[in-house]
């Protein structure tokens, strides 16, 4: 008996960590029969979990909506990480969360059993995480995006570009992508034929959503990820230049704070385009990469150059007299 309660339980969490599985998935996972798990998903039903079934060969379950559910079963690691998430969406970039987020763990931690309990109050009270500086967006206008997002339903909006312009866009929505600071996303802009990026505190939504779409192909998750990055740090910089670097292309990404296109030109030369608001703090992070460089075309930053050198053969004369 207790054997078959310990299964229950392990079935449950497994229901609840992804929406289909089929039965050989989940007599796979728990090392049982097909038709023992007909018999544990007819007992969780009896308990009062919606548990629906597909039927056929490749038939499957997921847990139904709209009926009263049992508490949510987490194990040690589980509550642990639900609780270090809700700690730091308190700080984070979606507006209005702060609160609920701390009301949340306090009803976790009421729950938790004593050795769990300890270890999420010993994070509570020992860190504290930075607000965020950057702007805040609305939970209601992340989950409608998000749902456009998995229904495959064109949006609508009004949106403002980083120099001020204002447009209204119709668009494929596809992704959301979240720096910490700030929520974006990607998708498919049907008056410009290509993608985009944009910047979820700068949309107004117009409703109702627009009708349905056929998916396009989408490149791996990493892949949107990385051009996000990347197009959010050229996106805001107002100088740019060409730096040719004598050292080897893998050792300059590593040194660089932020990922960027580095060319290979010879085993130990390579070239890359750094931008910056300020040519004086792109000039400081050349110097940080630790290898002789050479600029290309940028007088701005060149200038930016010979300044802090001069301030620095200063200050290096001083310390040796």
């Amino acid at each position: 008996m207790l054997e078959t309660s310990a299964r229950l339980l392990r079935l449950l969490s497994l229901l609840q960590s992804r929406r289909d599985w089929t039965s050989t998935e989940l007599a796979d996972r728990l090392g049982v029969t097909t038709r023992t798990i007909r018999n544990d998903v007819d007992r969780l039903r009896e308990l009062g979990y919606p548990v629906d079934g597909r039927p056929g060969v490749a038939g499957g379950y997921r847990l139904g909506a709209g009926a009263a559910m049992p508490p949510l079963l987490l194990d040690d690691e589980e509550a642990v990480a639900v609780a270090v998430g809700l700690r730091t969406a308190a700080s984070g970039s979606i507006a209005g969360v702060e609160e609920t987020s701390v009301r949340a763990l306090t009803k976790l931690q009421q729950i938790l059993p004593p050795r769990l309990r300890h270890r999420v109050s010993a994070f509570q009270a020992h860190v504290l995480p930075v607000p965020s500086r950057g702007p805040q967006v609305d939970p209601d206008l992340l989950t409608a995006v998000a749902g456009a997002c998995r229904d495959h339903e064109r949006l609508r909006f009004d949106y403002q570009t980083h120099s001020g312009a204002a447009s209204r866009r119709t668009v494929e929505p596809y992704r959301l992508v979240n720096d910490r600071r700030r929520w974006y996303l990607v998708a498919w802009d049907v008056d410009r034929d290509d993608w985009r990026t944009f910047r979820m505190d700068r949309i107004a939504l117009r409703t109702p959503t627009g009708p349905r779409f056929p998916p396009r192909d989408l490149p791996p998750d990493r892949e949107i990820v990385a051009r996000v990055a990347r197009g959010v740090g050229e996106a805001t910089w107002r100088y740019r230049a060409r730096v040719i670097v004598h050292a080897p292309a893998a050792y300059v990404r590593d040194r660089l704070p932020i990922q960027v296109d580095v060319e290979p030109l010879a085993e130990d030369r390579c070239a890359f385009e750094p931008g910056s608001d300020h040519p004086q703090m792109l000039a400081l992070y050349l110097g940080l990469l630790d290898a002789d460089f050479e600029v290309v075309d940028s007088p701005e930053l060149a200038g930016a150059l010979r300044t802090l050198a001069g301030r620095f053969q200063r200050a290096a004369g001083a310390a040796a007299s």
